[in-house]
């Protein structure tokens, strides 16, 4: 592990920086930004803009074709799709996961969600093996340091050797929740639920609990944003202990609270300097 004197030192930092999406990933790798000299790689906008658009897009054509006057435009190429993915809207690849359940509620079929959610992880992963070469594509382009904002989920892929690469290539720090941020982002849950990747073995037991808990005998007979609502607490549950781990083999940890009361760029490299010593 590099030592905070080092860090400090460092003429080239590279970053990757881990925890639950809303925790503040985002917004410290902005608030460092302002220092200038920072690329910003977005994980999640590296997967919607290149690895799953032609899904994402392909999606979108089914959905219109559903509209025969659409169907026509489209069968003649007299209108064409596009997918407008940014660091600051990732909707199309949130309506692209979507959530499992009954069709008629905006659910997808148990079989074509896991299909999505597989191509979500190899894209994910794909995604994070990138990153030395974008960390060389950075500094040609004049950039010094280099911030991987990668997404809640990278905890999920479960690949040592790729976790082993991001540490050996950056520095990972783990952005800690308390509470208070947990108690919010589970809030949030349940008055706006969100699609969200989950890990195959943890998803296939939270279904068959709740389809045991509410009598159903099919993913189809499910509420898609009930089923997000009650999954998200143990989801967290589960995320927070693999952060952890990989914070204990890999990174070191920030506290989400200390990164708020960040104003600055400096800000930010102490408390990351003070978490190293």
């Amino acid at each position: 592990m590099i030592s905070a004197k080092e860090f400090i030192a460092k003429e080239n930092k590279c970053i990757t920086l881990l925890g639950m999406s809303g925790v503040g990933k985002t917004h410290l790798a902005k608030l460092i930004g302002e220092e200038g000299g920072w690329f910003h790689f977005s994980g999640d906008y590296r997967i919607g803009a290149t690895h799953l658009k032609e899904e994402i897009i392909s999606n979108i054509s089914t959905k219109m074709k559903a509209n025969n006057w659409l169907k026509n435009l489209l069968d003649s190429n007299s209108i064409s799709i596009n997918s407008q993915v940014s660091f600051d809207n990732l909707e199309p690849i949130s309506t692209f996961l979507g959530k499992v359940g009954n069709p008629e509620d905006g659910g997808l079929a148990f079989d074509e969600f896991v299909r999505r959610q597989h191509l979500f992880f190899e894209a994910e992963k794909k995604t994070m093996y990138e990153v030395p070469e974008f960390i060389k594509r950075s500094q040609a382009k004049g950039f010094k340091h280099f911030i991987n904002d990668a997404g809640g989920s990278l905890c999920e892929l479960g690949d040592s050797k790729l976790f082993q690469l991001l540490s050996e290539k950056t520095l990972v720090v783990y952005i800690k929740t308390n509470k208070e941020n947990e108690r919010a982002l589970i809030e949030r849950a349940k008055t706006n639920p969100k699609p969200m990747y989950y890990s195959p073995v943890f998803f296939e037991n939270s279904l068959r609990v709740y389809l045991d808990e509410n009598n159903f005998d099919y993913a189809a007979q499910i509420n898609p944003d009930a089923f997000v609502s009650w999954v998200f607490p143990k989801l967290i549950k589960d995320r927070l202990a693999k952060y952890a781990e990989l914070a204990s083999n890999y990174g070191c940890i920030i506290e989400s609270d200390k990164l708020h009361a960040c104003k600055s760029p400096n800000d930010v490299l102490n408390l990351i300097s003070s978490a190293l010593q």
